[in-house]
């Protein structure tokens, strides 16, 4: 897979090139990752990047003409083109899965004001990390990244991604490690008896759970089997013997 990144600030990613995953997946040829100065695209040996809106108003605008440049120098017939931008449609782990799937992408990092609204039109999607203000799109497009490159095959192990938060619409489970107590906090009995049944019923509940109590929303949302409804049935009794 291609990824590029159109930003105002590529030493920004100087050391996010360097994390584990993206690292070992660009070494191992799993994935080619560029960042491009949109500077290079702008004009004049001012590097003329943005301008006052029209209409008037506050900050400053990314104008249309060095993105779209460098759109049309970078991107071929397979680039898939994303614009950060709070406009764009929430980013989610089905995206994620989505754009893992494809062979070329570009991200366009807007910053300032945002970015000349002609640039939509030349986009194939918006994307949006979440309902905040950013000071530019560049922290946006780690996330993707980040998220991206770990699904691909090679990044991390084969079932590393399979059983985390979000990706059967559950949160994870909590996970415990040694010591078994420390300090007179004690991993759970079910984790240390061996019985692998006992075990994964134990983890499905707590994402159950864990869930329902965090993330409602989710929860309403999500198709309950009778058998995960069993399971509800029996530690919500627990709880009130308890």
């Amino acid at each position: 897979m291609r990824i590029t990144v159109l930003t105002l600030f590529p030493e920004y990613f100087d050391s996010f090139k360097l994390s584990p995953v993206v690292r070992r997946a660009v070494e191992k040829g799993i994935c080619e990752l560029d960042i491009v100065d949109i500077r290079t695209f702008a004009p004049g040996s001012f590097r003329h990047l943005d301008d006052s809106p029209f209409g008037g108003g506050p900050g400053m605008v990314m104008r249309c003409q060095p993105v779209l440049d460098a759109l049309a120098s970078l991107k071929s017939e397979n680039t898939h083109t994303v614009l950060l931008s709070p406009k764009g449609g929430v980013f989610s782990q089905k995206k994620a899965h989505e754009l893992a799937n494809r062979q070329d992408i570009l991200l366009i990092c807007g910053h300032y004001e945002g970015v000349d609204a002609r640039v939509e039109n030349h986009v194939d999607e918006q994307l949006s990390i979440g309902d905040y203000v950013l000071t530019g799109g560049e922290v946006a497009a780690t996330v993707v990244i980040d998220s991206v490159v770990r699904l691909l095959r090679g990044a991390l192990r084969d079932t590393a991604t399979t059983e985390e938060s979000h990706e059967n619409g559950l949160l994870e489970y909590p996970q415990y490690t040694q010591p078994a107590d420390f300090r007179g906090e004690k991993v759970p009995p079910v984790l240390l008896s061996g019985n692998d049944k006992a075990i994964r019923d134990w983890r499905l509940t707590q994402s159950l759970l864990l869930t329902r109590q965090n993330r409602p929303d989710l929860f309403e949302k999500y198709p309950l089997s009778e058998y995960e409804k069993q399971l509800l049935k029996k530690a919500d009794a627990e709880k009130v013997e308890d």
